[in-house]
């Protein structure tokens, strides 16, 4: 093992091992009786969010998938810390940085599992789409991006503005690093904090109505309620300066489902279902198993005219001096 992929696997070892859902398992109680789902909970995953074409309908891998796949991370993580073709103001980070999770007992072959085929649903026909390697129009809804311009800070990605994270949503969705996030409860409200961009969502659980809908925030306004042991978070009045979902859309009629369910000491399935006719065509539900930290959030301490901004910027201008110069 290289030095490398023994630092990986150090940090790989840190995250609870991915235990299976007991059939019989008991939701554990709040004081006044509620299913308790307070803890710091790790999303990470080597799932892809849509499902690879060779999979079919298939919402589940073989035995035999799931030890070729294994046996190929391995591999991947032996091969140490290959170079990334990309330099200058957009260099991506190395592999050292990678967090990822194993597949777990559910072995799915991709966190969406509706549509059926794994995949997004036919677009409308005047939905907003984000295309790869080109810089988005202003505003700039996607919240990742490399290939984005360096004129000014509207032209860089949400997250690159401490606007929105990039896996923080909602929905959350499984990134490259930071994948944690923090439920926290109380007889009348649920607050879950989000690693990235140190974000805390207050959901309240007394039949309060949602805001007018000429109020639009950035991650939108959530409501819920308890379905036997499940929480349900039902959030509207996104502001339409995000994406729908995966670089798509434009927001402002996102209708999102959330469910949180309890089903082992260590895992929380995460379910998501996200409703937005003027985007899709037909909703997308995803699944994400989330497995207990034994550890605490630390304070992410990312802003709006942050230091990361200041110098995106800044090491452009010297970049196009440079070119200039020569």
């Amino acid at each position: 093992m290289t030095p490398l992929s023994t630092i990986r696997w150090l940090a790989l070892s840190l995250i609870p091992v991915l235990g299976s859902a007991a059939e019989n398992y008991e939701t554990p109680r709040t004081e006044w009786g509620m299913p308790d789902l307070q803890g710091v909970w790790n999303f990470s995953s080597n799932t892809p969010m849509l499902r690879p074409s060779r999979f079919g309908n298939r919402q589940y891998l073989s035995d035999e998938e799931v030890a070729e796949l294994e046996a190929s991370l391995a591999a991947r993580d032996e091969a140490g810390d290959a170079a990334i073709p990309v330099s200058g103001v957009d260099e991506a980070y190395n592999d050292f940085w990678i967090e990822s999770a194993g597949l777990g007992e559910a072995r799915l072959t991709s966190h969406v599992i509706y549509p059926q085929n794994g995949q997004l649903p036919p677009l409308q026909a005047d939905a907003t789409v984000t295309e790869p390697g080109r810089t988005p129009p202003r505003p700039v809804r996607a919240a990742l991006g490399i290939l984005f311009a360096t004129d000014g800070p509207e032209d860089r990605p949400l997250s690159d503005r401490c606007l929105i994270g990039f896996n923080a949503g909602p929905p959350l969705t499984p990134s490259f690093y930071n994948n944690n996030v923090q439920i926290v409860q109380n007889r009348d409200h649920v607050v879950i904090v989000n690693e990235m961009i140190h974000d805390a969502r207050i959901v309240p659980l007394n039949n309060q109505p949602h805001v007018p809908e000429e109020v639009g925030f950035w991650t939108g306004d959530s409501r819920g309620h308890w379905e036997g042991d499940t929480l349900v978070v039902e959030t509207r009045n996104f502001n339409g300066l995000t994406n729908t979902f995966a670089s798509i859309g434009t927001s402002e009629h996102k209708r999102l489902v959330e469910k949180f369910t309890r089903v082992a000491h260590d895992r929380v399935d995460y379910e998501f279902t996200i409703d937005d006719p003027a985007t899709f065509t037909d909703r997308i539900v995803g699944l994400i198993p989330m497995y207990k930290v034994a550890g605490q959030i630390y304070e992410y301490a990312c802003h709006e005219g942050n230091y990361g901004m200041v110098n995106i910027l800044r090491g452009a201008r010297v970049e196009e001096s440079l070119i200039e110069g020569n």
